[in-house]
């Protein structure tokens, strides 16, 4: 029986381009819940993001993790914060500068959630459209040596085989910290704690809710849901997720754009009222 039903966001359970979850997404998550079974987003996206991702219906996300399983919440209550080390993001930093058309930035995990751009060549960083857009308007030279860092990316102009070149480099140079893309397209690259991703937090959650691994459904698309759905035997892979998502993923289902996730969570709940398996899980 499934006990706990966790989510990625942006292309699993919001389609490129909608404002929020679907009212049909928000019905099936309070479906699950007065079934018991409990509900999270697992998101590269911080809390105070939820309330426009899920239309100001606090229910759906009480719990979950964000800014990729660095915040774990439960029940509406903060259990587990991931920090960045200091050190290991001033290495970053001195990459990308090398590199050229990137930079490293740091979100703000309470009120609006925006960034501040970190690179020791503010004007040029200040020119390239595609960085200086996604940040809040700031561009700072120097990290605070006693800042408390926990939500961090790349912002990385160029194509995708760059991006990837990348993170490569930053994967054997800064061993300290994890390096994924949220997806295929953005112009990012996610930063997390070396050894803790979304798997991790996964199994946090179903350790604090003292629910088995086999007793937890997790849907993704991209490279940063990877963990999270080798985490578990029941991971589901979106029609519209990569390919490697797709390969380790031991369910699959429609599109996002067919909100097809919320057809699954119907069909999870359906079970739990029948003592069924799920549609979705009968192939």
């Amino acid at each position: 029986m499934v006990k706990l039903v966790l989510t990625d966001l942006d292309d699993t359970l919001i389609p490129v381009g909608a404002p929020c979850a679907s009212a049909r997404a928000r019905k099936a998550i309070h479906r699950l819940l007065s079934q018991g079974i409990h509900f999270g987003p697992v998101s590269g996206r911080i809390p105070s993001a939820m309330g426009w991702m899920f239309a100001g219906d606090e229910a759906c996300f009480r719990t979950g993790a964000f800014s990729n399983g660095q915040i774990i919440r439960i029940d509406g209550e903060v259990a587990l914060v991931k920090e960045l080390p200091y050190a290991a993001l001033c290495k970053v930093e001195d990459i990308l500068d090398d590199e050229g058309g990137a930079a490293l930035a740091i979100y703000e995990t309470a009120g609006d959630g925006n960034a501040v751009l970190y690179s020791h060549e503010p004007e040029q960083v200040r020119q390239d459209e595609v960085l200086f857009s996604e940040a809040s308007g700031d561009v700072a030279e120097d990290l605070d040596p006693d800042g408390h860092y926990v939500k961090a990316n790349v912002h990385i102009s160029g194509s995708y085989e760059r991006r990837c070149r990348v993170r490569d480099r930053l994967r054997r140079e800064v061993p300290e910290l994890g390096f994924v893309f949220p997806n295929m397209n953005a112009p990012l690259i996610d930063i997390s704690p070396a050894g803790w991703d979304k798997g991790s937090a996964v199994h946090a959650l179903a350790d604090a809710l003292h629910i088995g691994y086999d007793e937890v459904v997790c849907f993704g698309d991209s490279e940063n849901d990877l963990a999270m759905i080798e985490s578990v035997p029941n991971g589901v892979a979106v029609a519209n997720a990569s390919e490697e998502i797709q390969d380790a993923a031991r369910w699959h289902i429609g599109a996002s754009a067919e909100d097809a996730v919320a057809q699954a969570m119907e069909d999870i709940a359906h079970a739990a009222e029948t003592g069924e398996m799920p549609a979705f899980m009968r192939g």
